[in-house]
């Protein structure tokens, strides 16, 4: 202790007394003289450790140093103050402020280094709430009924509108449940105001989208009634709104009015929509001038792209000229706030720059901006092929005003769509040579307008059948734009119709290239490899356009047509019957399917479905006749009658029907309708020699006289007939020997061909015929037409017994070939979209294009 230095109370206030004071023990250079430390360095206890645990201290001025001459003694400072550590009074001087975290210098030698008392081991569990209480029941219930909230909205999103209806409704309950408990807690004055507002907007809204709307208007009601939820008001847009669904307009109006009025004019957007509503409604009603003066404030206020389009169409609706010009006007000039295009192209070598540039390139943001662009283009469109009519005295001056509009405005691109629908328009007024005039104005623009209006130009003389001029104009459309599909589908249209189909395939394969989606390109590609013979490859085509086409009557067909090529006729009929669902009223279609099932044996089946047709479309002849021949076959003669004399109306020249009527009056025992009716048929076709055999049988059966007048023109009619083809087998013979002195060396001259008329007769009159029932079907079917069906049912009636039966006697040979049906050969089958196709048809199906339709 003689070594430690007070420091006296009078120098207290001096803080840096003592710095400069030397102090010798740790004067280094005199350690050579210090007999302990020499002493230290020769002994062991220069290599002693440090004793750490026993006096707890800093590591300098808290431990002891021992020497080899008396007890280890605090060191003490240079001023002789205590150190840190230093023992007074027999007490150790606690060290807080110098002792760092985790660290003792009195741990026990050996332990295990431990700052964060892990050692000790897991910290006991949580007490476990008691979920009996009051306040805790409440809560639980609190959080189901936010879950069933929840799940109500997850519901209607994934657009299962009967299970978000049934959880907002159990939400409602559990949140009645939750009021009764607080009141019977006595805590009424807790409730939980927003919860149940949550739960009744909720319920509300889930009825109205389930059209219950009886029951949305109620809960709107309890809740607008309530004056504890604030701004409820503003619920009378969501009533308004279900009766302008109920179509109660003017309830709608006086609700939307209620609302408009709680709102403040610190939402302004708010009370612009409520305006708009209102607008709407008061077209709805007819009232176009209260409509205005709605669309008019809105225009002055906030102007936007719908309120300018149905302004437009109001003044449209009273007829205001020059009204319609200035609502043009304002809509054009409608801001848009949407960036340029130009910020989405890479302006640098910057790689970072191009980086950004092509992630936000086709972001959501920019996903919209697209949309509300092209939203504004089909408004604009819309509005001004509506107006082009109206605002001036012709539609080409309107849309030449429209198009100078549009030219002066951020729409300028718009121009010369417009242009080009002013074409179109001139197409649906058939005046084709100012639509043509018009899209050769295109020729010099630059290659999208170039593209487009080549396509129409090509797709116009298509159907004018010039082919030359429609191929022309096809190349002109590919070489301003090579991945234009309609252009290529053209193209492979002037190909396909001088029949090399392989180049037509090819463009119709780089078409489907550039648009996978281009069903004309399909259809066509299928109906090619169908000329090709490559049935299978065709038939992929059409399975792929179902997929995309699900309804389409002319694929339907297509697919059945093909199965019944590759002698599939089960798969044939249950295409047919598919189509029937799309087409139940078209009589070829079901005329067809009693023709496969004929095919097939099932006479009832046939039955019924000729049947269909016949009483969709009465004046088919081959349905006709098959219906006549069943009930001839199945011994029903009285029945048959009616068609066979619907047949005679048809085609009033033909004899066999009137034979075929006499026949079934003969063989259903009433003779003397039937000896009427043959003498009708000898009157009107004297020479008939069936009808006189039949006549002189029928007189000779029941006794009349005139059975030797009969007989004796019989004779006459058989020996006419008789010279007829005798001088048919000379004329033959002198024609045959003229052509064989031809060949033997006279050449000179010619030797006339004396062609039987009656013959020749023949072969016009089945080449009249024939396409008739086969146009709009493809010629390659192997049983669908007149010829197949009428082997078959000469077949049948040859079947009947009697060898002289004038059914059976009468022939082809026999038709009077001068006849010309009255009712045209496209009265043989109905007008249906099916119908309408012919196998040269069928694959000109291209469209202007998607961008030049009219809306």
């Amino acid at each position: 202790m003689e070594n430690v230095h007070l420091v006296p109370e009078e120098e207290e206030d001096d803080l840096y007394t003592g710095y400069n004071d030397y102090n010798p023990t740790f004067d280094s250079e005199d350690l050579h003289n210090d007999v302990g430390f020499q002493q230290a360095v020769r002994t062991s206890h220069g290599r002693r450790p440090p004793m750490t645990a026993k006096y707890p201290g800093t590591a300098i001025g808290g431990r002891p140093i021992g020497t080899a001459y008396g007890s280890r003694i605090p060191v003490g400072t240079a001023m002789g103050r205590p150190m840190t550590g230093a023992v007074q009074d027999g007490a150790a001087r606690p060290m807080t402020a110098v002792r760092a975290a985790g660290y003792s210098s009195s741990i026990a030698r050996g332990s295990v280094f431990d700052p964060l008392g892990q050692a000790k081991g897991p910290a006991p569990p949580l007490e476990k709430q008691n979920e009996d209480t009051p306040e805790e029941k409440i809560k639980i219930l609190e959080k189901k009924v936010n879950d069933l909230i929840e799940e109500s909205c997850l519901a209607h999103a994934r657009g299962d509108l009967q299970l978000s209806l049934e959880k907002a409704k159990e939400a409602g309950r559990k949140e009645r449940a939750l009021v009764r408990q607080r009141e019977q807690t006595g805590t009424a004055d807790h409730i939980n105001l927003d919860l149940t507002y949550s739960v009744l907007f909720n319920l509300a809204n889930q009825y109205a989208n389930n059209d219950m709307y009886t029951e949305a208007l109620n809960t709107y009601q309890v809740i607008v009634k309530n004056k504890m939820f604030n701004n409820a008001g503003r619920l009378k847009v969501n009533m308004a709104n279900i009766y302008f669904k109920q179509k109660n307009y003017t309830k709608a109006i006086k609700f939307y009015r209620m609302a408009l009025d709680q709102i403040s004019n610190a939402h302004n957007a708010m009370r612009i929509k409520i305006m708009q509503n209102i607008g709407v409604v008061f077209i709805h009603m007819g009232q176009y001038s209260d409509a205005i003066t709605s669309f008019e404030y809105i225009m002055s206020e906030s102007p936007n792209i719908k309120t300018g389009f149905n302004l437009i169409l109001c003044y449209y609706a009273i007829g205001d000229r020059e009204r319609m010009k200035r609502a043009f006007q304002k809509l054009i000039c409608v801001p848009l706030d949407i960036d340029d295009e130009d910020k989405y192209i890479p302006a640098n070598d910057d790689s970072h720059a191009n980086m950004v540039i092509e992630a936000i390139k086709n972001d959501k943001l920019h996903q919209m901006e697209r949309e509300r662009k092209a939203l504004a283009e089909k408004y604009i469109m819309t509005s001004a092929k509506l107006i082009a009519p109206a605002i001036e005295s012709s539609f080409a001056a309107g849309f030449d005003w429209c198009v100078d509009m549009v030219k002066g405005s951020q729409y300028v691109e718009l121009a010369n769509d417009l242009e080009i629908n002013k074409a179109i328009t001139y197409l649906r007024q058939r005046d084709f040579k100012q639509a043509v005039e018009t899209l050769k104005m295109f020729e010099k623009k630059d290659s999208r307008v170039k593209s487009a209006a080549a396509t129409n130009l090509s797709f116009l003389y298509f159907l004018e059948k010039d082919y030359d001029q429609a191929d022309r104009y096809a190349e002109l459309a590919m070489s301003a734009d090579r991945y234009n599909p309609a252009a290529l589908i053209n193209k492979g249209n002037t190909v396909f119709v001088k029949e090399d189909y392989e180049k037509a395939a090819e463009f119709y394969k780089e078409a489907l290239r550039n648009d996978s989606s281009c069903t004309e390109a399909l259809y066509n590609l299928g109906l090619t490899y169908k000329r090709l013979g490559r049935l299978e490859e065709a038939l992929d085509c059409f399975l792929k356009l179902h997929a995309i086409l699900r309804n389409s009557a002319q694929v339907m067909y297509q697919l059945a047509n093909l199965y019944e090529m590759l002698e599939d006729p089960h798969q044939a009929i249950e295409w047919l019957m598919q189509l029937t669902s799309v087409t139940p009223t078209d009589a070829q279609v079901l005329a067809k399917l009693g023709d496969l099932y004929d095919n097939e044996g099932d006479k009832s089946q046939a039955f019924q479905y000729y049947y269909e047709s016949y009483r969709y479309f009465p004046s088919n002849i081959s349905v006709i006749e098959w219906l006549g021949a069943y009930y001839i076959d199945t011994q029903f003669c009285e029945k048959a009658i009616q068609y066979f004399e619907r047949a005679t109306l048809i085609q009033p020249t033909q004899v066999k029907w009137q034979l075929m009527v006499a026949s079934c009056y003969r063989r259903s025992g009433n003779y003397q309708k039937a000896l009427e009716t043959y003498k009708d048929i000898h009157r009107k076709f004297p020479e008939n020699v069936e009808c006189l055999r039949f006549l002189v049988r029928l007189c000779t059966d029941m006794g009349l006289k005139e059975v030797q007048d009969y007989a004796t023109k019989l004779k006459k009619v058989e020996k006419m007939k008789e010279i007829r083809e005798q001088r048919v087998r000379s004329g033959r013979e002198s024609s045959a020997r003229g052509r064989r002195e031809g060949s033997a060396g006279s050449g000179s001259s010619s030797s006339p061909i004396n062609t039987p008329p009656l013959r020749a007769s023949v072969s016009r009159s089945e080449a009249k015929y024939s396409p008739v029932l086969q146009q709009g079907r493809d010629s390659g079917q192997s049983n669908h037409g007149t010829s197949a069906k009428g082997e078959r049912l000469s077949v049948k009636l040859k079947t009947l017994p009697g060898s002289n039966e004038p059914y059976e006697a009468s022939t082809q040979q026999e038709i009077d070939a001068s006849y010309v049906d009255p009712l045209g050969p496209q009265m043989q089958r109905p007008k249906t979209a099916v119908r309408k196709r012919t196998e040269e048809d069928e694959f000109a199906d291209e469209e202007l294009g998607d961008d030049l339709l009219p809306e």
